[in-house]
């Protein structure tokens, strides 16, 4: 009962009840965020939905768009600003997300919404993930937020809460990332995972198979 309409319906209240509270803080960040990185304060990105549906999320900002003299983008942890550490550190960078939940595109407990690009690189088990709206928050942030070892672990989370979903653990989850996020505890800056990109991580699993089955 819970997964199929209570989530959804506390999901919808609670969005309504934060952004009623909260509108000050975000045009306060809308404002420094323009300051700070001088134009747009917004992060948009494409990421993979409940039903593996594509949505475009929003965050604040918290690096620049400097750029070498080949005129690419500068690594992260260099375009990462002091203002985007702080965002970072105390989660107030997914705010904007409030507003997927209250779409319907998101919730405040799932997994996270990953790139559309790591599609055709999970596992059929993996996909399942996909099953549940993704979350502000999730088990996986609760322990370890983006210091995760491997993506095989961060997705033992994943599917370890889409097969255990219920009311009382969301409210955990929630009690817990309130306290990581006043901590600042779990945060890579520039880094969206300690093991780095999906595509790139189990590409290079394939290429060691490979290797080990060579004569």
């Amino acid at each position: 009962m819970y997964r199929e309409f209570g989530k959804r319906l506390s999901d919808l209240l609670l969005s309504l009840v934060f952004l009623s509270v909260l509108w000050p803080l975000l045009l306060a960040l809308c404002l420094t965020g323009a300051a700070a990185m001088r134009g747009n304060p917004f992060f948009t990105q494409e990421r993979v939905g409940r039903d593996e549906r594509i949505f475009r999320m929003v965050k604040f900002r918290s690096m620049n768009d400097r750029r070498g003299p080949d005129g690419r983008l500068r690594p992260d942890e260099e375009r990462l600003t002091r203002y985007g550490r702080f965002l970072r550190k105390t989660s107030l960078d997914e705010l904007p997300e409030l507003f997927h939940i209250l779409r319907g595109e998101m919730s405040f407990v799932g997994p996270r919404p990953l790139l559309p690009e790591y599609l055709p690189f999970y596992t059929r088990r993996e996909r399942r993930r996909h099953s549940v709206r993704p979350g502000l928050t999730g088990l996986a942030q609760i322990h370890g937020r983006n210091d995760i070892a491997s993506w095989e672990e961060r997705f033992s989370y994943d599917l370890a809460y889409v097969e255990t979903c219920s009311l009382r653990g969301d409210v955990r989850i929630l009690l817990a990332t309130v306290r990581q996020a006043l901590r600042g505890t779990g945060v890579l800056c520039g880094s969206e995972i300690r093991a780095g990109r999906l595509d790139d991580a189990r590409r290079q699993e394939n290429d060691d198979r490979h290797c080990q089955t060579l004569p």
